[in-house]
């Protein structure tokens, strides 16, 4: 018999504890951060910035939060700005050639779809690291989109469309709407559904899950073409923002929507993380970028900024990460 006691089993409730305490950090910084700029500026507190912060936080979630279920699974999209720009060109060629924003709301939810399950079948069916796959769908994604654009721009477009993105209801932006809407649709397949569950269980243990019977593979494909989707869908709030679409639309996209994701608490290891924690993180990244604007602070620091901040927050996860075994 070995005198070396075992280590205590975790209880069942500790992922829900691990993920509630990384939530009210992160709610705490950004109660924190709003508290700073209060005092530090007269202008943060009035409505019409609030609306234009919630406003700026809903785009990058939507992007984020499709992103969030693949990093649950310790994989990674880096495709997501590319898609959105692709997307975006092929939804307004659609509105612009049929006079139809239907049509062209179903053409970007679809490309964005298609890209996303071509990435999901490169990291299942041909083996190839998410990473590399999906940054080489990068590169082919903007290869076409500037090959099918040709140096043009795309813009003027019907006035119900446009207010997708720039509309308002009852006060509130109508990408605010949107956002709590996809908000409680992500937490809830996330967290109370059994395939939620078992993209949890791929990102703790793929091997454990496989042999738990989960078709780690279908479920896989299903995250990647989710996030695909929602790159898609974020098209359509873009193109209806800015009522123009060109080839370089999504080129600043990609890494404000890994740090949100990341920001939030889920951790690229995989496994830990929630879409909540997500719209907390584009919350967060979002506050620090419009104090730096209404601070007067060179936006060439924002980027510097937003890289340590996420620096910060993967080491945060690497320090408080707990062991599976």
């Amino acid at each position: 018999m070995s005198d070396v006691a075992k280590p205590a089993p975790l209880p069942p409730w500790s992922f829900l504890s691990q993920n509630a305490a990384q939530l009210f950090y992160r709610l705490l910084a950004a109660f924190l951060i709003c508290l700073v700029l209060s005092v530090l500026s007269e202008s943060f507190l009035s409505l019409g910035n609030i609306l234009n912060v919630l406003r700026q936080a809903s785009l990058t979630f939507f992007i984020a939060s499709g992103l969030t279920l693949v990093v649950l699974t310790a994989g990674l999209d880096l495709s997501v700005g590319a898609n959105v720009a692709l997307s975006a060109c092929l939804a307004g060629t659609v509105i612009h050639q049929t006079g139809s924003p239907t049509l062209g709301i179903i053409t970007g939810l679809f490309a964005g779809g298609i890209v996303g399950l071509m990435n999901g079948v490169m990291v299942t069916a041909m083996r190839i690291p998410s990473f590399i796959a999906t940054y080489g769908m990068l590169w082919v994604l903007n290869g076409v989109t500037y090959w099918y654009m040709a140096g043009e721009t795309i813009h003027g477009f019907p006035a119900g469309f446009r207010q997708i993105g720039s509309g308002y209801f009852l006060g509130l932006p109508i990408p605010v709407y949107l956002l709590l809407v996809f908000l409680a649709i992500g937490s809830f397949f996330a967290q109370r559904t059994t395939w939620g569950q078992e993209i949890y269980a791929i990102g703790a243990n793929p091997v454990a899950a496989r042999l738990s019977g989960i078709p780690v593979n279908r479920r896989l494909l299903l995250v990647y073409t989710v996030s695909g989707t929602m790159a898609g869908l974020a098209s359509i709030i873009f193109l209806s923002r800015l009522n123009s679409a060109e080839a370089d639309i999504g080129e600043s996209l990609t890494l404000p929507a890994i740090a949100a994701v990341l920001i939030g608490g889920t951790s690229l290891f995989g496994g830990v993380g929630t879409i909540f924690g997500t719209f907390v993180g584009s919350l967060i990244l979002t506050l620090v970028l419009n104090g730096m604007n209404l601070l007067s602070i060179n936006a060439n620091w924002q980027p510097l900024v937003t890289g340590i901040i996420v620096i910060i927050a993967v080491w945060l996860d690497m320090k408080t990460r707990r062991p599976t075994a």
